[in-house]
C-alpha cells in the first residue's frame, strides 16, 4: 500500500515525521495520517515526496519497484 512505501522510505532514511511535515508545511498529525493511510494524499504532496527522497511518484504509489 501506499502508506507503506512512504513510511518505510522515513525509516530507512532516519527521518521523523516532523521532518517530513516540516518539508511539506504540514502539521506533524496529517503526516501522521497520511502514513497510516487515514487521508487521501494530495498529489502535490506524492511530488514533494518524490523529490525529496529522489524516487518517481511511480515509486511511491507502487506501481513500480524501480526507484527512479
Amino acid at each position: 500500500m501506499v502508506f507503506e512505501q512512504i513510511r518505510n522510505l522515513r525509516e530507512d532514511n532516519d527521518k521523523k515525521q516532523q521532518e517530513l511535515a516540516d518539508y511539506l508545511n504540514i502539521k506533524q498529525t496529517t503526516y501522521s495520517k497520511y502514513e497510516l493511510g487515514k487521508v487521501n494524499i494530495p498529489i502535490e504532496v506524492f511530488m514533494k515526496l518524490a523529490d525529496y527522497y529522489d524516487v518517481s511518484v511511480d515509486y511511491l504509489l507502487g506501481r513500480t519497484t524501480k526507484k527512479k
